[in-house]
């Protein structure tokens, strides 16, 4: 009789259900002090879709960065961590000459330092990398060159001609008896059995980041290591755009792909090693103990401040976000950047138009053809209320930019893996360089300023009067933002 009730009543008992879920939700959003605007979306959305609202908000409305995906604990609380740590200390007179060259810029150090305890660190060389050609040419150099350990945690790794390439390389190595790690985003990389089981046998370690069951039909859908590192024997470090795919490489790609990466040598190379140990230990759920030797002394002579900025599900706060929007509202002259995607958040539009109405020159750079449509029109949708404020918005035509830069007055940089987008600055898990040092800044200008020469500039009048069937396009494509 009951299975019968059911049996007629069962549309009846799932909208019930919905609906007792649906109000739980509601009142935890209630509860979590959110954005007025995100909140009243969220409950309409609830209670006005039945199943669908209830589906969307568990995939897309939790907010993992309070409750932590993981912990960083086991790596953290690990005597030679702690002792790596309090040696990138700095003494005050070290600080006060680094405030010096900032100006308002150093207010940087303190917030990153003060968030997730992101040490400024000065004795550190950097070399600036266009392209990926250029980029695996120095790192099979420096990985033909190792001795004793490789670790690499990427968002993708494919196996096609430059990730063959580069995986046999660290089979070689691993036979040669060095510790060879490597951490790939499962949804982003693309790896064959074959190829798997060629590492295995070669003693290489590889875990997948947070694992689907079919990451081909996931998309962005979760979580991602959007990470691309590189730490070669504790002395070299490498952070940038740039993934292991052939897209990346001009030799090998049909389209012309611009990007950006920087290759780091001295202290610097200590927190990103601590980084990268930290996603291991959650990844292969290994008890890695951490030894001196992943920490070697660097003979660095150059002086070049730096801090290494990471965000993502497992961080208080959104530190790359903040940096950016710190730097931004401290300019005094200019501000250069480069994204692939312009998809940002209110504040960051904000400080954008305060300092191009304030009489700085602010210009972005933006691809014109991007690789994703939907990542496209919603970064057009944002580009007419910056050109309203007289910000200077460039289209790159000779291929697509896929480089994450930003220059500001030139004496702070940042190069890194973070988009100018709600996925980077909330949802995935990025790494930035932030660098306080002219010289670097200058060369930063520099390749903007070359890039430029292949970009058309938007008129703001003509831009406005597109068709309005496009403008629909853009909206559409803005709302989907949180899921590109």
């Amino acid at each position: 009789m009951l299975l019968e009730f059911i049996k007629n009543h069962i549309w009846q008992i799932l909208i019930g259900l919905n609906y007792i879920l649906a109000l739980s939700a509601v009142i935890t959003i209630l509860l979590k002090r959110l954005n007025p605007t995100k909140t009243l979306s969220y409950i309409i959305g609830l209670l006005v879709l039945p199943f669908i609202g209830l589906i969307f908000y568990y995939l897309f409305g939790q907010e993992y960065r309070k409750s932590k995906i993981f912990s960083r604990k086991n790596v953290l609380n690990q005597s030679v961590v702690k002792k790596i740590q309090s040696e990138l200390e700095l003494d005050t007179k070290t600080i006060n000459k680094v405030d010096d060259i900032l100006d308002e810029k150093s207010k940087l150090i303190p917030l990153l330092y003060n968030s997730e305890k992101s040490k400024l660190t000065v004795n550190n060389e950097i070399k600036l990398i266009k392209n990926g050609d250029n980029k695996f040419e120095m790192v099979f150099d420096d990985i033909s060159t190792a001795k004793h350990h490789i670790h690499l945690e990427y968002f993708i790794i494919k196996d096609d001609k430059i990730g063959t390439e580069l995986l046999n390389l660290l089979c070689q190595k691993a036979e040669e008896g060095l510790e060879v790690r490597i951490v790939i985003d499962d949804v982003g990389s693309s790896i064959s059995s074959k190829m798997k089981k060629k590492l295995k046998n070669c003693g290489i370690e590889m875990h997948a980041f947070m694992p689907v069951l079919f990451s081909k039909f996931t998309g962005q859908m979760n979580y991602r290591d959007h990470r691309k590192i590189i730490v070669i024997d504790g002395k070299i470090g490498y952070v940038g755009g740039i993934n292991i795919s052939d897209n990346y490489v001009n030799a090998n790609n049909d389209r012309y792909w611009r990007d950006t990466h920087i290759r780091i040598t001295g202290e610097a190379v200590k927190p990103l090693q601590i980084l990268f140990l930290t996603t291991w230990d959650f990844a292969s759920d290994d008890e890695l103990k951490i030894s001196k030797s992943y920490f070697p002394e660097h003979n660095c002579k150059e002086n070049v401040p730096l801090q290494i900025a990471a965000s993502g599900p497992d961080t208080d706060w959104s530190n790359i976000m903040e940096a950016i929007f710190v730097a931004i509202t401290n300019a005094e002259k200019t501000i250069y950047i480069t994204t692939p995607y312009f998809i940002p958040n209110d504040e960051i539009i904000t400080a954008l138009q305060v300092a191009s109405r304030s009489n700085l020159d602010v210009k972005i750079i933006v691809p014109k053809k991007s690789d994703s449509w939907v990542a496209q029109y919603a970064t057009n949708s944002y580009l007419e209320q910056l050109m309203e404020a007289n910000v200077e918005v460039y289209q790159y035509t000779k291929g697509f930019i896929h480089a994450k830069t930003m220059v500001v007055d030139n004496v702070f940089g940042t190069v890194g893996t973070a988009n100018m987008d709600y996925r980077s600055f909330n949802i995935n898990f990025e790494v930035n360089a932030l660098i306080y040092n002219t010289e670097f800044c200058d060369q930063l200008t520099e390749m903007f300023n070359d890039d430029l020469k292949d970009t058309k500039k938007l008129d703001y009048e003509s831009w406005k009067n597109r068709p309005k069937s496009t403008k629909f396009i853009e909206a559409v494509a803005r709302l989907a933002a949180p899921l590109l």
